[in-house]
């Protein structure tokens, strides 16, 4: 596997989520934000086998991450790592990474309001995602903020 610069902050975010619960991490477009931490946080102990839900802005964008993180698994998108997004969605009984657009988050926080069986919910792409701050505001769950630029 290549290094990217992202690698190198890898542990203190696992110790940030262990300790905390919540993280913001800011790197430059290339770091590897989307296709490293999903990855590096899926056998982290408080996660307890819990899904990681990944936020995605586009339904472009969330397909690409989920057949990125499939691809450096190994696997097709639908084993470990899958997508929901509006009108096609590829998730198996073993995914345990799914990204999601805003729609179907919301939609999913209707259903149920307490994300039952999912640890960690990343906002990938935070500056351009309209309604992730509001979404943050009212998770309870374990949060990490990917993205580029804090400013808009």
């Amino acid at each position: 596997m290549i290094s990217l610069p992202i690698d190198e902050v890898l542990p203190a975010l696992r110790e940030a989520l262990a300790t905390r619960h919540e993280a913001v991490l800011e790197a430059p477009p290339g770091a590897g934000k989307t296709t490293r931490v999903p990855l590096a946080l899926l056998n982290e102990a408080w996660l307890a086998g819990q899904t990681i839900l990944m936020l995605e802005p586009r339904r472009l964008a969330a397909r690409a991450a989920a057949e990125r993180l499939a691809s450096e698994l190994g696997e097709k998108v639908g084993e470990t790592v899958g997508y929901r997004i509006r009108l096609d969605s590829k998730v198996g009984p073993n995914t345990r990474i799914e990204v999601v657009t805003e729609g179907i988050l919301t939609r999913r926080l209707q259903d149920d309001p307490a994300l039952e069986g999912v640890g960690l919910l990343i906002f990938d792409e935070f500056h351009v995602l309209p309604f992730a701050s509001k979404f943050h505001d009212l998770l309870s769950k374990s949060a990490l903020i990917l993205t580029s630029s804090l400013s808009r």
